[in-house]
């Protein structure tokens, strides 16, 4: 629905389980939005008890014997950092006049043509009855940056009772988030992420808190994060007709980014952000037809100016040239930065370990790994202590992880109940698979990079907030975008977002290519590795895939070399390693065939 413009242009996208988890209490302050995975109740609860020492407030444990534990956690832990926020906005408006600090910390991370910055800046330069006038203008103009969550849509395992019967379908992880989500007192968004999931969307529509209310937008918003336009307007179809309008579409890149990678077939985020540039308004057209229906069908009224819809993109952005291209040329509404803000202490949560291995890593430690359950590509460190665990683990004849927390439990492979692959239990059994002639070593290994992310991803929270994690499994796995590795170092707050506003350049890898050109030579990177594979297995079917794969970049090269002759998108410098940049990777998509390889 329609809202207010926010104080920034950029925002903190959801990384890892535990990188981001509080990075809200760090930051909403200044008015910069920020994303909360809630899929991991457990973390989220040892993160109450840290946030709630830290605060002097209260802390009830809620045990997993209580009905809907995992709801109300998620519940819990949401209500403490909506509290803890909104006591620091609160700071802010209460003591600005006599503390000018709080005000001008606010105001040195805001973009310059923020009108809020200048109304700071006279109110710093003023005194008597002008800056008590002044102070109540700011005093209205103020807010926190949103608060959101984010549910991956594929883990969604369902749970049972204590005498092992499966627990009804809203007992699930998915849909318990949601639930979580719904009930708590934040009204950011819930953030959508790696496709459509039929009942968790259908479950959205029983909470009121996502259905306007007269001319009152809904109190909670909802965000699709995908890879194209066909994937928006599927997803958005599908939720107005449950009564369900999409405020925001978050376009990511399929390979420049960080955590699971969800390539597309091909298509470049260009060509992507140029299609919904192109159809903006006919996308807002389609959707509010099937949401004023459907909301008519439940007795609720919606005019076209009730609602908007945000597009915005993430993935590689590495400077205020490329952010502000971004956002110019395909009128977006925002951007997102994610693995730069990792070496930000004062936005995340990096334990001082995992931050000396990224600073220490090079280029080649950064790759697209077979370590999820899930099956996906996953953005991986070769240098993790985790990655590290994991080979250990393997030389000591003891491949996998003990598996706790389940979240990722979806193979029946072996058993009745659903083990993950990362287990102990499941790489133990595909052991025995080998030693019997049933599977390759090949295979095997693949198996074993599996890892035990709901541990991995949420140790560095706890760790880098001087607690120790559960059973004393300290091991992280992080998953970057490729753009770290051209960042080094460790930053402020204010150098980070300054670089963002063109304020600051930090020092960058000088090698580091265009966001543009970055993802093309992953994806021809991608194809390569598609073709090789094509050689040990033949497929006629695969191998058209593969030849449409190749036509889509291909297209999307010449839409970037056309975009080159007719705006100008960097510097004259960067042009030119441009051009000569997408010409190697045109020749390269030529050069590919499977019988080359």
């Amino acid at each position: 629905m329609i809202q207010a413009k926010p104080p920034h242009s950029f925002h903190i996208p959801v990384m890892g389980l535990g990188f981001t988890v509080d990075s809200p209490l760090k930051v909403a302050k200044f008015g910069i939005s920020s994303v909360i995975s809630i899929m991991d109740d457990h973390l989220l609860e040892d993160m109450r008890k840290i946030y709630s020492q830290k605060f002097g407030i209260p802390f009830k444990e809620i045990p997993e014997n209580q009905e809907d534990y995992r709801a109300n956690r998620i519940t819990a832990f949401l209500n403490l950092t909506f509290d803890i926020v909104a006591s620091q906005i609160q700071k802010i408006k209460e003591q600005g006049l006599e503390n000018a600090e709080l005000l001008e910390e606010f105001s040195e991370l805001l973009p310059e043509e923020n009108p809020l910055k200048s109304l700071i800046e006279g109110f710093l330069a003023s005194n008597g009855e002008e800056r008590i006038l002044l102070f109540e203008k700011i005093k209205e103009l103020i807010q926190p940056g949103a608060i959101d969550v984010n549910i991956m849509t594929k883990v969604d395992k369902l749970n049972y009772d204590k005498n092992g019967d499966t627990l009804p379908r809203e007992f699930s992880d998915a849909l318990s988030a949601l639930r979580g989500f719904a009930n708590s007192k934040i009204n950011g968004s819930v953030v959508f992420s790696a496709g459509l999931n039929p009942a968790l969307y259908s479950y959205a529509e029983k909470f009121d808190c996502f259905l306007p209310k007269g001319n009152k937008n809904p109190e909670k918003g909802i965000i699709l994060k995908v890879s194209d336009y066909r994937s928006a307007l599927i997803q958005g179809k599908f939720l107005a007709k449950k009564g369900l309008w999409v405020s925001e579409f978050r376009i990511e890149s399929g390979l420049n980014c960080g955590g699971h990678a969800f390539a597309t077939d091909g298509f470049l985020i260009g060509p992507i952000l140029e299609e919904f540039k192109r159809n903006r308004n006919s996308l807002k057209d389609s959707l509010f037809e099937v949401y004023q229906k459907a909301l008519s069908e439940k007795g609720i009224e919606v005019s076209s100016n009730q609602i908007a819809i945000k597009i915005t993109y993430q993935g590689g952005i590495g400077n205020a040239k490329e952010d502000t291209f971004l956002r110019n040329y395909y009128e977006l509404d925002g951007t997102g930065w994610g693995s730069p803000f990792l070496l930000v202490p004062e936005a995340t949560s990096v334990d001082d370990d995992t931050l000396q291995r990224i600073i220490n890593s090079k280029k080649s430690d950064y790759y697209l790994s077979h370590a999820s359950p899930l099956g996906v590509p996953f953005n991986n460190l070769r240098t993790s202590s985790g990655e590290k665990q994991r080979i250990e683990r393997i030389e000591k004849n003891r491949p996998g992880s003990p598996c706790y927390k389940k979240f990722l439990s979806f193979s029946t492979e072996f058993t009745e109940k659903p083990i993950c692959t990362a287990s102990r239990q499941y790489q133990n059994l595909k052991s025995k698979q080998l030693q019997n002639g049933e599977i390759s070593v090949d295979q095997l290994k693949e198996i074993e990079e599996k890892d035990c992310l709901c541990e991995g991803l949420s140790a560095s929270a706890i760790l880098s907030n001087g607690a120790s994690p559960r059973r004393n499994l300290n091991a992280v796995t992080i998953c970057p975008g490729p753009n770290l590795a051209y960042f080094k170092g460790v930053f402020s707050l204010k150098e980070m977002v300054a670089h963002i506003y063109g304020k600051l350049n930090l020092n960058l890898d000088p090698d580091r290519p265009h966001v543009f050109v970055k993802e093309a030579q992953l994806y021809v990177a991608h194809l390569k590795q598609e073709f090789q594979k094509l050689v040990s297995s033949p497929s006629s079917k695969q191998e058209n895939y593969l030849e449409k794969f190749r036509g889509n970049l291909e297209q999307g090269i010449e839409y970037y070399q056309d975009l080159l002759k007719s705006v100008q998108v960097d510097s004259e410098e960067i042009y030119l390693k441009m051009k000569d940049q997408l010409q190697i990777l045109k020749q390269e998509l030529y050069s590919l065939k499977p019988n080359l390889i």
